[in-house]
C-alpha cells in the first residue's frame, strides 16, 4: 500500500523561505554573456559609457546602421588622442567587432559582452583587455 504524504503550506513554506531568501539575495540573473542576434539588437541605438583610468567616461553611440561614433572631450583626453573619432561595429559570432577611422590607428578590436544588472555590461577584448561599462 503507497502512503501518500500532504504538505502543508506551513511546512511548505518553512521549506522554500530559504531558497527565496537566496533567490532575493541574488538578485536578478546576475550576468547574461551575448552573441550573435541578440548582442546586435542589444547594442544597437545604444550610448555606452567607457570608464577611463583617470576619471570621466568616454561616449561611444552604437548607431542601428553600423557605424560608431565616440568622444573623448568630456574626459580631456583631447591631448592624447583626436577627441573625436567615427567608425564601424558589426557583430562576428559572439563578439562586437569595431574599427575607428582614427582612433587605434584603423585596428580591428573585437569584444566578448556580458550584460549586468543596472545596466552596465562587462566587456573583455580579444587582446585580454576588460572593463565595466554603463549604458543608456
Amino acid at each position: 500500500m503507497t502512503r501518500t504524504r500532504f504538505v502543508t503550506a506551513k511546512a511548505a513554506m518553512r521549506f522554500s523561505a530559504p531558497v527565496l531568501a537566496l533567490a532575493v539575495l541574488a538578485g536578478p540573473a546576475a550576468a547574461e554573456k551575448l552573441s550573435g542576434k541578440a548582442l546586435q539588437a542589444f547594442i544597437s541605438g545604444k550610448r555606452i559609457y567607457l570608464a577611463v583610468p583617470l576619471g570621466g567616461e568616454i561616449p561611444l553611440t552604437y548607431r542601428h546602421g553600423g557605424t560608431v561614433d565616440g568622444t573623448g572631450e568630456a574626459a580631456g583626453l583631447g591631448r592624447y588622442m583626436t577627441p573625436k573619432d567615427k567608425g564601424r561595429w558589426w557583430v562576428s559570432g559572439d563578439r562586437l567587432c569595431q574599427t575607428w577611422q582614427q582612433w587605434y590607428d584603423g585596428k580591428t578590436f573585437c569584444f566578448t559582452v556580458t550584460r549586468l544588472a543596472d545596466d552596465r555590461i562587462r566587456w573583455v577584448r580579444d587582446d585580454g583587455r576588460s572593463g565595466v561599462a554603463r549604458l543608456r
